[in-house]
């Protein structure tokens, strides 16, 4: 099963986080010796605000350690649905649609989520299967 990245582990490895580089690259090298590791437009998006050249993005996110997927049109549409449960639940729209995509993604395509950001995801798409600090600490 491949495990999508999530944004917030790709920035504490870029930025040397203090409190997380070591449980975020941690776990990028051990999923990586038997998982494909995946990220997706959004992902590369969101991690891209920090640079302002695609060349560097590119040699921090190596093709050859995180594969490129395409987001599902699936996975847009369940995005959306879930979105909108979220919204008339009360949610406001800080928490805007890229969560709702990486999750629904991982849905559609059963893959695993590497995320330190579990609530969301629990939430909205309880199925997923989440590798997180709480469920496997260093």
């Amino acid at each position: 099963m491949a495990v999508l990245v999530d944004t917030n582990v790709l920035v504490d490895v870029a930025v040397r986080d203090p409190q997380w580089l070591a449980w975020s690259r941690g776990q990028l090298m051990r999923l990586a010796k038997d998982e494909p590791l995946v990220i997706n437009p959004i992902i590369y998006s969101e991690f891209s605000v920090r640079y302002s050249d695609r060349d560097e993005v590119e040699q921090l996110l190596p093709q050859s350690d995180f594969h490129r997927e395409n987001l599902p049109w699936a996975a847009a549409f369940a995005a959306g649905v879930a979105f909108r449960i979220y919204r008339r639940a009360g949610g406001g729209r800080d928490r805007v649609l890229p969560d709702f995509l990486i999750g629904a993604h991982a849905a559609i395509r059963n893959h695993k989520i590497l995320t330190r950001d579990t609530k969301g995801y629990r939430t909205y798409f309880p199925d997923v299967p989440l590798i997180s600090p709480d469920t496997h600490p260093l």
